[in-house]
């Protein structure tokens, strides 16, 4: 069973288990707490794979995942792009003239507000967006609202009161698909995306010495994040996505180019490139 298992972060109906459905329909999920909960679930093997959001074009990265992803010891085998679609969720009977409050996942209520705004309505965190939507439809109250999917409206029947309210069309979330083991791409397979983790020397330069290889081999770096480590100011790592496979030789003397200036690196995967990026760059 768990070898046909994949898990998410949150309650059913989440944004995270539609993207589940989407990448693996034949798979069957399993909901957990919390994103280290996900990550032991894979580890004691009750899940095969894991379905983790890193980054929001709206709302930007998922905080406090790029501490998590190196310290799970888990590999990415895949990514996923999920069109968010909020819908604004109340009780059988419920209208939007009556409503008061509406309660969701901090980042879903940055993402709607205009619409918050237009209906004066006051917001309320909460831990999830179907999370939210399972306590609204569990309080029975008309003046009560959730944002969250419609699939969460199915789940917790609940009424779709007004529907796609994100402020902004292109709002789509990132997800990388985690694993136990690595599952590399093979180097001719198409379009392959390479994510490692690095530390820098503490040399004058270093990064910008540590990066001049992929500007020299004509690598594009798609993705490059930087966070603090064990609360000082001093001791950076840098989460990076580039295009290509290390098995090419521009790729490969990019790499021992930055390796020459780090102090650590570490491959976190090599996996194919989702359509929706050649979707996007067509659109430039």
């Amino acid at each position: 069973m768990a070898d046909n298992t994949i898990a998410f972060q949150g309650e059913a109906g989440a944004n995270s288990h539609i993207a589940c459905l989407e990448a693996y329909p034949d798979m069957r999920v399993l909901p957990c707490a919390t994103f280290e909960d996900v990550f032991a679930a894979i580890s004691e093997g009750r899940a095969r794979l894991a379905m983790i959001p890193i980054e929001n074009s709206v709302a930007g990265r998922v905080a406090d995942i790029h501490h998590l992803i190196p310290a799970s010891a888990l590999y990415i085998v895949g990514e996923h792009f999920l069109r968010v679609r909020h819908q604004l969720l109340g009780i059988r009977g419920a209208k939007l003239s009556g409503l008061k409050t509406v309660e969701s996942h901090v980042m879903a209520l940055g993402q709607c507000r205009d619409v918050i705004r237009e209906l004066g309505l006051t917001p309320l965190v909460a831990a999830d967006t179907a999370g939210s939507a399972r306590i609204v439809s569990q309080a029975g109250d008309l003046t009560r609202a959730s944002i969250a999917s419609a699939l969460a409206a199915e789940i917790y029947d609940l009424d779709v009161l007004k529907a796609d309210i994100e402020d902004a069309e292109h709002n789509t979330t990132r997800f990388l698909i985690m694993a136990k083991d690595p599952e590399d791409a093979e180097p001719d397979s198409g379009p392959v995306v390479t994510s490692f983790i690095f530390k820098v020397r503490n040399v004058p330069a270093a990064l910008y010495k540590a990066l001049g290889g992929f500007a020299t081999n004509g690598i594009n770096m798609t993705k490059l994040e930087s966070y603090q480590l064990e609360g000082t100011f001093n001791a950076s790592q840098f989460y990076a996505d580039i295009e290509g496979h290390p098995a090419s030789r521009n790729v490969r003397l990019a790499l021992e180019e930055l390796e020459f200036f780090t102090s650590e690196l570490k491959i976190l995967g090599i996996y194919p490139a989702h359509p929706y990026r050649a979707t996007v760059a067509g659109n430039r």
